[in-house]
Order: structure tokens, then sequence, then C-alpha cells
């Protein structure tokens, strides 16, 4: 195995962006109330977490064939440490509650692209 340190120094030297963040894996728990009783509190947590710019990207995710939803989530969050972005997972109300459980790991983004479009006079945004 690679040390974590060691693979990111690497892609560095590369020219790969190497931007660490941590992404959260939310799975249900318990059954679907206990998981629509959270939410109320799981989106105010997530949007105070967004306003701090610790929150990256946050979203459900289908089932393994893209029909179905099955309750579970990705989080991303922007943290300084491992350690940082478990306490931010383990704070959010989905997860305190037991309604969600969560697993933790580092993401390395490399390569991609965002969009970003500004309307002046629509005063609209799009991002794609």
């Amino acid at each position: 195995m690679v040390k974590w340190a060691d693979y990111k120094t690497e892609a560095k030297s590369r020219g790969a962006l190497a931007l660490e963040l941590y992404a959260a894996q939310s799975t249900p728990a318990l059954g679907p109330d206990a998981v629509k009783a959270s939410l109320p509190d799981h989106l105010a947590y997530q949007a105070r977490l967004e306003t701090a710019g610790q929150l990256a990207f946050a979203g459900p995710m289908s089932d393994e064939t893209g029909d179905e939803m099955q309750g579970m989530g990705l989080i991303i969050y922007r943290a300084d440490s491992l350690d940082a972005a478990r306490k931010l997972a383990e704070e959010d109300p989905m997860h305190k509650s037991g309604a969600r459980t969560f697993t933790l790991r580092r993401w390395m983004i490399n390569e991609g692209s965002l969009s970003l479009s500004v309307g002046l006079s629509t005063k609209t945004v799009s991002l794609t």
C-alpha cells in the first residue's frame, strides 16, 4: 500500500490538483420515518456548514439501477483533517439521532471541471 501523503505528493508533482476533501456515505440505519423526522434538522445543519464553507457538495444517491431512491446520501466536506471531517459528520442530526450511519474517507480531486454561468441582467446562476 502507498501512504496517502506520498501519493498526494506524487500527484502534485505530475501536475494534478490534489485537492483533499472528505466523502461521507450516509446510509439509513433506521426506518424511513426516522430519516424523515431528522430531515429538517439535517438540512438546516448542512445549510450552516455550506455558509461556513465546510460543505462542498451533498445530496441523495440512487440504488445501483438508478431507478430507486433508498435514502442513501453522499456528503463532501471541506476540513483540515480526517478527524475534523469526522466531527462534522458526527454532529449531523441525521447521524446523531441514529437515523443514518456513515463511512468517511479522504477524497483527492485530481481532474475534472466545473462550469459557472452568471447572467448579469437576468440575475441567474447556472452550475454544470
